[in-house]
């Protein structure tokens, strides 16, 4: 399970191209794309919250007509030749993932069987087949450490 330091929060609004980042007592928020347009979005990464009984990280995208969220974060992986930052958990072999973006777009896949990040894509329709592509660059962090449970 991933508790998010300064540092990593720093490596994030790096690669999604902010250089402002508001901390307070439980969050990090970083302004993601261009104020003001439909395409941004503001990213706020809790590290250590409350998900019902346990504790864990939460990472939430408030974006124009959406509010995604992922719940026990536990492992991310930063592009910075892609601009973007994918965030993943993992329940009993199947993964979510929400992939933002420096542009401000934000893309959010549940519940993929896990083979299908490592299988072959062509294989796939293309409804399954972009879930898997997107997903793919989080297989090199998720292993067995991303099976444990919410930190207490």
């Amino acid at each position: 399970m991933i508790e998010f330091s300064k540092d990593q929060i720093a490596e994030i609004a790096s690669a999604l191209g902010t250089k402002k980042v508001t901390q307070d007592a439980e969050s990090f928020r970083i302004r993601v794309g261009e104020e003001g347009s439909d395409e941004s979005l503001s990213l706020v990464i809790y590290p250590k919250t409350k998900l019902g009984k346990k504790r864990g990280a939460l990472v939430v995208a408030y974006a124009h007509g959406a509010h995604l969220q992922v719940h026990n974060c536990s492992a991310y992986v930063v592009s910075k030749e892609l601009g973007e930052v994918t965030f993943v958990t993992e329940n009993d072999g199947q993964l979510s993932g929400m992939v933002v973006e420096s542009s401000g777009f934000c893309s959010l896949y549940a519940a993929l069987n896990r083979d299908l990040i490592t299988g072959d894509f062509t294989q796939l329709g293309v409804e399954a087949m972009l879930s898997g592509v997107a997903l793919s660059l989080a297989e090199s962090v998720i292993d067995e450490k991303t099976k444990n449970p919410p930190i207490d």
